[in-house]
């Protein structure tokens, strides 16, 4: 997911990839012997309510746990000392960090032996499959105490932390995919900036390419290809899955669409076939690449590491007929072991209010501030990720479906990978692909019923 541990260089990027099989893999295997993972942990909902005042309670240590290992990370340990300073003798929260790929498949063991976390950051997309364990908390008392309500966020990323009708998460941020371009490659070929619509955007691939660059757009057959697989889908109109999460829905004349521009990118010379892992994205940072599709997540690592390239960073382009972007989120959530100790249940969601409201040094980080009220402050406003969020409709999430890891890795990203390395035709990858995504939909909807 991505996004990520998230910032900055190219291993957190591909653990993460990994990260959804392995927590869904983990998963699944505790649930060996026909249990439905619903019925295995406890029931959080029992936990005391959240009034909205500080905490006031005896002192209390929470654990918490997140991915955060690369460039992000410091910005989050920033948060949390600031955090600790102003409720030393009150609140101490301990911070655990782990690579994403490891985090996931710990938690649900962790947590049951009261070793893990209190409070954890997890991306959205797990937060459906960790709520059908009962591994989480509820947090609908947070919200509804403090009067937050969607209005107060990115609309998708709040939509993002409901799973059955109750709020599991309080999110942090958005981080989305960006079109990454060399100005001076741009430049050479007569065009000032990157262009926003289908036409445009293939007219500057053809100048590009004729002013020099050999292979001015690489396209990846793996990370981050299916996230721009699924950006294209939206923007032509299609959906990844049916409301139910009982049929995966990609393999639509939309999806064909999509796929088919990714694979045309390569017939029409503008990528090399077979681009190996990551490589498009350090062509790019040696100034062999002119355009290049990733997370905003690469800011920072752009910044300190491709300091010879004149990198500019635009909305990635409306190559279907309406705006979209593939999006994900970290957020806050608040795990059943917390909820054996009702002093701890009241200080993390304290600490999970303070850490979502006074998110500005995250935004440091690469990432764009769920919180409307953050991002409206001017050192935020300012940065080149927060410009992307003018219109937030752009932002589309993964629904909440639990294991919907799985689906991802078995289904959509082989399928996307056939067809970019030519293995398979659109069609015939598409379809092998939906196949293989409705039998794990269905087992899925066995395994994690309630």
């Amino acid at each position: 997911m991505r996004t990520s541990s998230s910032a900055g260089t190219p291993l957190p990027r591909r653990t993460l990839l990994a990260a959804s099989a392995a927590a869904a893999a983990g998963m699944l295997t505790a649930c060996s012997g026909g249990t439905k993972i619903g019925a295995e942990q406890g029931d959080g909902d029992s936990a005391p309510s959240f009034s909205g005042d500080e905490y006031k309670g005896p002192k209390v240590t929470l654990e918490f746990w997140n991915g955060f290992t690369g460039g992000d990370g410091p910005h989050m340990k920033a948060m949390l000392r600031s955090f600790n300073e102003r409720y030393k003798g009150r609140i101490e929260v301990r911070n655990t960090t782990r690579q994403w790929i490891d985090l996931y498949p710990a938690l649900p063991t962790a947590i049951a032996a009261g070793k893990g976390p209190d409070v954890a950051v997890i991306h959205n997309e797990q937060i459906a499959t960790f709520a059908a364990r009962n591994t989480l908390i509820p947090l609908d008392d947070v919200t509804s105490a403090l009067g937050l309500s969607e209005s107060d966020f990115v609309p998708a990323v709040w939509q993002a932390g409901v799973y059955q009708g109750n709020r599991y998460s309080v999110p942090l941020d958005v981080h989305c995919l960006a079109d990454y371009w060399n100005a001076r490659q741009l430049s050479r070929a007569g065009i000032e900036e990157a262009p926003q619509v289908r036409s445009a955007y293939e007219d500057a691939l053809r100048e590009v390419k004729a002013s020099g660059v050999a292979h001015p757009f690489w396209m990846p057959n793996k990370w981050p290809a299916h996230l721009m697989f699924m950006t294209l889908l939206w923007q032509f109109g299609g959906e990844m899955y049916s409301e139910d999460g009982s049929k995966a829905l990609w393999g639509s004349d939309a999806g064909a669409e999509a796929l088919s521009w990714m694979v045309q990118q390569i017939r029409k010379g503008y990528s090399p076939d077979q681009v190996a892992q990551d490589a498009q994205y350090n062509a790019f940072k040696n100034n062999k690449v002119s355009f290049t599709w990733d997370g905003i997540w690469q800011i920072n690592d752009l910044k300190e590491n491709a300091t010879s390239v004149d990198w500019r960073m635009s909305a990635v382009p409306r190559i279907g007929d309406r705006e979209a972007v593939w999006s994900a989120s970290h957020n806050f959530v608040l795990t059943s072991q917390a909820g054996r100790d009702k002093n701890k249940v009241q200080a993390a969601k304290f600490f999970i209010d303070y850490m979502s409201e006074r998110s500005t040094e995250w935004a440091k980080a690469g990432m764009i501030p769920a919180r409307n009220s953050v991002r409206a402050e001017a050192e935020v406003a300012g940065l080149p990720q927060t410009q992307l969020a003018k219109n937030v409709d752009v932002f589309h999430f993964l629904p909440a479906l639990p294991g919907l890891g799985d689906v991802q890795t078995k289904a959509l990203e082989l399928a996307v990978q056939q067809a970019v390395l030519g293995k398979a035709s659109v069609t015939k990858a598409l379809e092998d692909g939906v196949r293989t995504a409705d039998q794990v939909l269905a087992e899925n909807k066995q395994k994690y019923a309630k």
